[in-house]
């Protein structure tokens, strides 16, 4: 981030000079002669000389700053902006990544050639998924003046479909969902990235394990959870560069809530806290 202007105006050096010779000139004021008319006339136009030539040079400076101003807010916006498109490349992409690999993984154990053309069949729909994904994000983040396409912010409404997708990696999701009307949408977006990173963490960790989400208010929050069973017998993890979670920890503290993680009983238990007023 650039550093915020910081207002200088170079009317006070020269007001502080005039100020000083002004100063020394009454000095004079009180000697007799021709100095003693002149001299308070020159203290009198010199002075209003200064402070219109301050205020003038104030008003200058203060719109150079103002211009200043509004070019570095509209810079630290579009950094953000871009940061923002950055995680959220992050987070799509990792995640078809990671059901790519799974599923590609899975299919070594298919026995039917019906059921291998089904794997190959949600591996190039994963790819061409995430293909458009990168492709419309690049485009975003190599020009922001002409963003193009955005994708609609993810609602509630997706679970089920983030859900299919991941049993399509062979992971059995059991999804369950309370009372979650009047979510903001804010926090219906890091609900979804919630379950979709847990999801593509047991995908990359456990195999196709048992796998239980849980959305749920508590009070002022709203409570998501996901749990799974642990590795398969012969699953090799495949761990993906570590930043998915941190990501999605900076997403939820961003949102003033926690997230936590824990091995139970030989799973993985992910849980974020989310603070969300209920209308």
């Amino acid at each position: 981030m650039f550093e915020r202007p910081a207002l200088r105006s170079r009317a006070v050096p020269v007001v502080l000079v005039v100020v000083a010779v002004l100063i020394m000139a009454m000095c004079t004021v009180g000697a007799e002669g021709p100095a003693a008319r002149v001299v308070p006339v020159l203290i009198g136009g010199g002075a209003i000389t200064a402070a219109v030539w301050a205020v003038r040079r104030w008003r200058v400076d203060r719109v150079a700053y103002e211009r200043r101003l509004t070019a570095w807010a509209a810079t630290e916006a579009v950094l953000a902006e871009r940061l923002r498109i950055a995680r959220d490349l992050h987070d799509l992409v990792s995640h078809g990544l990671g059901l790519i690999t799974v599923r590609v993984a899975a299919t070594r154990y298919e026995p039917e050639p019906a059921q291998m053309r089904a794997a190959l069949d949600d591996i190039e729909a994963a790819s061409r998924e995430t293909t458009a994904e990168l492709r419309r994000m690049l485009t975003v983040l190599r020009d922001p003046a002409a963003p193009g396409p955005r994708a609609p912010l993810e609602g509630l409404d997706a679970l089920p479909e983030i859900v299919r997708a991941a049993g399509a990696t062979g992971l059995r999701v059991d999804l369950t969902a309370g009372d979650l009307d009047g979510i903001s949408p804010g926090v219906q977006v890091a609900v979804c990235r919630t379950v979709r990173e847990g999801l593509a963490n047991t995908a990359r960790h456990a195999g196709p394990a048992d796998v239980a989400v849980r959305v749920r208010r508590d009070g002022p929050h709203v409570v998501v959870s996901v749990s799974d069973s642990g590795p398969v017998a012969g699953w090799r993890a495949t761990p993906g560069a570590g930043h998915g979670l941190a990501g999605l920890r900076e997403r939820v503290v961003s949102l003033g809530g926690t997230l936590t993680t824990e091995h139970v009983d030989g799973g993985f238990h992910l849980v974020a806290r989310i603070p969300d007023e209920p209308p």
